[in-house]
C-alpha cells in the first residue's frame, strides 16, 4: 500500500503529521505523494476537501481517510490520538471502501471561451456581487422557474449538511444518488414567484442555470472561489465519478449528523 498525507499548516496538524509519518515508516508503509492508494488528510473537513481536489483526477484508483485534530467531522473517522490504532488497522484489515456521490459542474461562457469543468464533494453556489441575481432554472432542458434573489446552492448528499442546511435545505443520506437545489434569499411577491423550497434532483436528471449577462458573478465549488467574466450558464448533474472512503472504521452518517447538530454521546 502507498499512502499520501495532506495536512493543513496549523501547529497541531504538523505535529500529528510528523508522528503519523514516523509510524508509517516504522511499519514499512510506503509514502507516495503522487500515485498513492490511500490519501490520509490531517486537520478537518476543509483539509479533506483540499485532498479530494488535489487527487480528483485519480478517483478510480485512490481512497480517502480523515484524521481530525479537533472534533470528528463529516468526512473524518479518526482522532489525532488514535494514530497507532489507525496504522495497525492499515496493516491487519483488508481494505474496503464506501463511496459517495459527487457533483459534476460545467461552466459555459459567452463567445468562444472553452467550458470549465469541476467536481464538487460538498456544494457549488452562484451569487452576484452587489445586485439581485436573475437566472432561469432549467430541469432536463425545460424551464422550471425564473429565480430572483441572492443566489442558488447546489449540493451533494454529504454536502447537504453544510451551507445547504443553513439555508433551509434537507439533509440527505449519501446512499441517495441525487443532488439538491436550494434558493438563497429568493424574492417572492405578487409580481415575482419562485418555488421557494429546496428540490431534490434524481441522478437521471440535470439542472442548467442560465444567467443574465454580467461580469460580477461569483461561483464556488467547495472551497474554491471562481471569478470569471462572461459566464453564460452553469450545468449541474450527478457525476459519473464517486469518492471512495476507506472503511476501516467508517462512522454511520446519522451518527455524524447527531454529533454535529444535536449532542455528543
Amino acid at each position: 500500500m502507498k499512502v499520501a498525507i495532506v495536512h493543513n499548516h496549523e501547529h497541531k496538524s504538523n505535529e500529528v503529521t510528523r508522528h503519523l509519518l514516523l509510524l508509517l515508516k516504522k511499519n514499512k508503509i510506503e509514502i507516495d505523494d503522487h500515485q498513492p492508494d490511500l490519501v490520509i488528510s490531517v486537520g478537518g473537513d476543509g483539509t479533506l476537501l483540499s485532498a479530494f481536489h488535489r487527487f480528483s483526477h485519480r478517483l478510480d484508483e485512490v481512497s480517502f481517510l480523515g484524521v481530525h485534530t479537533g472534533h470528528l467531522g463529516f468526512y473524518t473517522d479518526w482522532r489525532d490520538y488514535e494514530l497507532e490504532e489507525l496504522v495497525q488497522s492499515l496493516l491487519v484489515h483488508q481494505e474496503q471502501s464506501i463511496s459517495y456521490p459527487l457533483l459534476d459542474v460545467k461552466i459555459s461562457f459567452h463567445g468562444n471561451k472553452p467550458d470549465k469543468h469541476f467536481l464538487a464533494l460538498n456544494e457549488s453556489t452562484i451569487k452576484r456581487a452587489n445586485r439581485t441575481m436573475v437566472a432561469d432554472v432549467f430541469i432536463k432542458d425545460e424551464l422550471f422557474e425564473r429565480f430572483r434573489g441572492d443566489g442558488l446552492s447546489v449540493s451533494t448528499p454529504t454536502g447537504s449538511t453544510a451551507y445547504n442546511k443553513s439555508i433551509g435545505g434537507a439533509v440527505l443520506h449519501p446512499s441517495i444518488n441525487a443532488f439538491q437545489l436550494a434558493e438563497i434569499a429568493s424574492l417572492n411577491n405578487r409580481v415575482f414567484r419562485t418555488l421557494g423550497s429546496p428540490i431534490v434532483i434524481a441522478h437521471t436528471e440535470w439542472v442548467q442555470i442560465k444567467l443574465q449577462e454580467s461580469n460580477d458573478y461569483l461561483i464556488t465549488v467547495d472551497q474554491l472561489d471562481i471569478y470569471q467574466d462572461d459566464i453564460k450558464s452553469i450545468y449541474y448533474r450527478i457525476a459519473d465519478e464517486r469518492i471512495h472512503f476507506a472503511s476501516y472504521r467508517h462512522m454511520h452518517f446519522w451518527h455524524r449528523v447527531k454529533d454535529a447538530f444535536i449532542s455528543e454521546d
